[in-house]
């Protein structure tokens, strides 16, 4: 008499975070044949992609491939081989293969045609649910227990949950009110992970206006406008773009575009000086001449106004700076016009950043995002220790790290499962 075989339960994946990284994950192992259970702590996935999405949904950008890894700064090179097989022309397709068609900015950004995250968000979903991912909304995870299984808190109380392999794409610290909020830390770090502090990226910063310019003139856009500034490593900055002035102080894509830089500046230093040019499109000589004009009856802001275009918040930004003494020395209001300093004195808190730097160091994991201390748990997303400005490049590399994390995470399960049946 024969007996017949017992087939095995399929190995089993526990994605613990349900933003781009995690849900690509997700979608990566999946499709590999592995079962996998996705745990997220609010009561729906996509929360931050959805509110990032708001505005347009800014998926990636166009630039060169050399370009646009040079964006990601300090870890270029690691996130360079993140985006070796999925970069921002594969997600483009991958968007395509959801039915939805995508188009290039004049900044070079890359959009969804109808400019929405909801109807890719929602068809991502459908199908990651029709493929078999089961998906657990209110459950938190808080760690592990003393038998390596994970502590979940769920609705129904605290649950042990094991798993053969484990991917934590938990976010950075930004947004905690969407599930964002750094508490895992400590239970990586009692593990002898190493991480480095989170701290925002893509934020504001603080000046300290005067009450004056504070109420008068807070979200008042600045443009265009060329920012100077130094790095660390004495070497110059100067791009062209837009900002917004605060209540506090100032912020928007072209300070973004240096908020580690300025960041890091501020914690070595204590502050940090930006330079604005005011006029991009007028020379100082030509600054010079055309305020030594003779301005007879005018206020000293209705010339400076009639000569140099120049009005409204950035006329208030001279006399915060000068005050109204130097109104009358041409050659001083024409150099402050082409360079305004600005020193910044903080960053915002990291709630109100766009994302957040730090968090587990890319030493700590091998080439595949497993973490060295911890043989079968993988990170990816944000909570990696990378940063990037606006643009698309923050969506790009979460996406990248998710797929490269799942891959990692399948060849472990495979690996496992045939050495316990050698």
């Amino acid at each position: 008499m024969t007996s017949t075989p017992v087939s095995s339960p399929p190995p089993r994946l526990a994605i613990i975070g349900g933003g781009p990284a995690g849900l690509m994950a997700a979608e990566t192992a999946r499709a590999a044949g592995i079962e996998v259970h996705l745990y997220e702590a609010k009561g729906s996935v996509g929360r931050k992609f959805l509110i990032a999405g708001k505005g347009g949904m800014n998926l990636t950008h166009s630039e060169p491939k050399p370009e646009f890894i040079q964006r990601y700064g300090a870890r270029a090179d690691a996130v360079g081989r993140w985006l070796h097989d999925f970069d921002a022309d594969a997600l483009r397709a991958w968007a395509h293969g959801l039915g939805v068609d995508t188009f290039v900015g004049s900044s070079g950004r890359v959009f969804p045609i109808d400019l929405k995250a909801a109807p890719l968000l929602r068809g991502w979903v459908h199908r990651l649910r029709e493929s078999g991912v089961h998906f657990h909304p209110h459950h938190r995870w808080r760690g592990w227990h003393e038998d390596g299984s994970l502590r979940m808190a769920t609705p129904e109380g605290e649950q042990a949950i094991r798993a053969d392999a484990v991917i934590l794409a938990l976010g950075g610290g930004s947004w905690p009110q969407l599930g964002s909020d750094g508490s895992w830390q400590p239970w990586l770090a009692a593990r002898g992970v190493e991480l480095t502090p989170l701290v925002p990226a893509n934020c504001g910063f603080d000046i300290g206006w005067s009450e004056h310019l504070s109420q008068h003139f807070a979200g008042a856009p600045l443009k265009p406008v060329v920012i100077h500034l130094r790095d660390a490593a004495g070497r110059e900055h100067v791009r062209q773009g837009e900002c917004v002035i605060t209540a506090t102080g100032i912020e928007g894509s072209l300070i973004y575009a240096y908020s580690g830089v300025l960041r890091d500046a501020i914690a070595a230093h204590g502050s940090t000086t930006i330079e604005l040019d005011l006029a991009p499109g007028r020379t100082l000589e030509r600054l010079r001449q055309d305020l030594a004009k003779p301005r007879g009856s005018r206020s000293a802001s209705d010339h400076l106004r009639r000569q140099t275009g120049l009005g409204g918040v950035k006329v208030a930004l001279l006399h915060e700076v000068l005050g109204r003494g130097h109104f009358q020395d041409t050659d001083t209001l024409a150099r402050t016009i082409k360079r305004l300093p600005l020193r910044l004195l903080r960053a915002r808190p990291i709630e109100e950043a766009i994302s957040s730097a730090g968090g587990v160091r890319l030493e700590a994991l091998d080439a595949q995002l497993m973490l060295t201390a911890l043989p079968g748990v993988f990170c990816a997303g944000e909570m990696l220790e990378w940063e990037a400005p606006t643009g698309g490049y923050l969506f790009t590399a979460s996406f990248a790290s998710g797929r490269l994390a799942a891959q990692g995470a399948v060849d472990w399960i495979r690996q496992s499962a045939h050495s316990a049946g050698s």
